[in-house]
């Protein structure tokens, strides 16, 4: 009978033929800034050079003599007490309160129908819905804006042919809701779209248990659907938030069909450009539009922090 001897071991400890353990490298490695560099670098230029100039213009004020100066907080102050600035942030607020449930309301109960598999030709009807998205915002307000023509457009072809008058959508009073009107148009397809591919990927294991239950479809959407699809929802209402806050193309085209109805301040967006471009107030503008970005951020963020906190 052989007897096999032990392996011998190495000064070290280790046995005779093991590799060698070599100690860690304990340098950084920069290798990873190599992929994200030429990002880092665009998301710079773009993104962070143009804040941090506006901040730097807001602190600043063209004098009659002397040029600009440093002012301070100055121009926040001015802001803070400028009534029609204050007027269009109101606008807006109430622009977001009443068009964004409404709008996403919509997009959910046409998901929820398209997803539900009883709805004849969904496919064709998935895609009609999605498709005013396509239509570029300022060619979708021109239309709209026709149509609500009181002399021109279809408003005025119905009062001229039922012998009617309607209410003028580009009145003062229904301008915002006009407005309201081709938002909604444009992006209950797009919100549509993000609630119906979150309900794609529901477990269908959870349908086949509430079946067996006998849950009806009521109680389907609202145990199982919506709860799941509470992400998306925040998401949603956070980029219809932004939109709001940001809200621009649809007053700024409508102005030359409505001029009594949207002026120069409608919007805070449409008072910064009227201000750096029309009035030659950039500095001003900058201070309008820092203040907007810092209160659209916190408006989100509260969303985001709400909806994290339901989710979880």
């Amino acid at each position: 009978m052989t007897v096999m001897s032990p392996p011998t071991a190495t000064p070290t400890g280790a046995p005779a033929g093991a590799r060698p353990h070599r100690p860690r490298r304990t340098g950084r490695s920069w290798k990873g800034w190599g992929f994200i560099g030429p990002f880092m670098l665009v998301f710079a230029l773009v993104f962070l050079a143009p804040i941090a100039y506006s901040i730097y213009l807001s602190l600043f004020r063209k004098q009659m003599i002397g040029g600009n100066s440093f002012v301070g907080l100055e121009n926040y102050q001015q802001a803070f007490s400028d009534p029609q600035f204050w007027s269009a942030v109101g606008r807006v607020s109430l622009f977001l309160v009443v068009q964004v449930p409404i709008m996403l309301v919509i997009a959910l109960i046409v998901a929820l129908a398209v997803d539900s598999g009883r709805l004849y030709g969904s496919s064709f009807f998935r895609i009609s819905i999605f498709l005013p998205y396509a239509v570029p915002a300022v060619v979708a307000t021109l239309m709209w804006g026709f149509m609500y023509g009181t002399r021109f457009g279809l408003v005025g072809n119905i009062n001229d042919a039922f012998g009617i008058s309607l209410p003028n959508p580009l009145s003062p009073d229904l301008v915002l809701a006009s407005i309201g009107n081709i938002v909604t148009w444009e992006f209950v397809g797009y919100n549509m779209l993000i609630f119906y591919a979150a309900l794609r990927v529901i477990p269908r294991d959870l349908y086949e248990a509430a079946e067996l239950d006998g849950a009806s479809q009521l109680r389907v959407i609202t145990a199982i659907k919506i709860p799941a699809i509470r992400g998306s929802l925040v998401v949603a209402t956070i980029f219809s938030i932004i939109g709001s806050f940001q809200l621009f193309n649809e007053p700024s085209i409508l102005k030359s069909l409505a001029p009594n109805a949207i002026t120069t301040y409608f919007t805070p967006n449409l008072y910064a450009y009227n201000l750096s471009f029309s009035g030659q107030q950039f500095n001003y503008s900058a201070t309008v539009a820092i203040i907007m970005g810092v209160l659209t951020m916190i408006v989100a963020y509260v969303v985001q922090l709400r909806g994290m906190k339901k989710e979880s």
